[in-house]
């Protein structure tokens, strides 16, 4: 059986592989600019947040989410400006390195979430019931 956060983790790696590959159809083609496009909006910010061993509480995984776009966009901003620095930039040349960069970071653990250490968003659940003493309110 293959545990959820290796399937996100390989689908996270395939995933800027699969937006290169796509770069070889036609270029008005939506089939060419919607997988680069949420490649490059979400994948570097997903694999640097995301895979957790233990998987994320409901509150951590919305936070991920919300902090994903914005660490992606800065990453591919960090690619886009050090491939026009070194005079090498091209699609492909972009391509290859967030794609490079999404496949090792997904083989690592996930940078620790607020919500996911301070145990702020597990007060609904059993283990949160099950940490708690009889008297003890939240």
């Amino acid at each position: 059986m293959v545990h959820p956060h290796l399937r996100l983790r390989a689908a996270l790696a395939a995933s800027g592989w699969l937006a290169l590959g796509a770069t070889a159809l036609p270029g008005g083609s939506p089939l060419r600019w919607i997988p680069v496009l949420a490649f490059v909006a979400l994948a570097p910010g997903l694999a640097l947040l995301h895979p957790q061993r233990g998987g994320l509480r409901p509150g951590a995984r919305l936070e991920a989410l919300a902090l994903a776009a914005p660490v992606s966009l800065s990453l591919a901003t960090l690619a886009a400006t050090s491939l026009f620095l070194v005079e090498a930039f091209s699609t492909t040349a972009f391509l290859v390195a967030l794609a490079a960069f999404v496949t090792v970071v997904a083989a690592l653990p996930g940078v620790p979430l607020p919500a996911a250490t301070r145990g702020a968003a597990e007060r609904g659940s059993s283990r949160a019931r099950a940490k708690r003493k009889p008297g003890d309110r939240r």
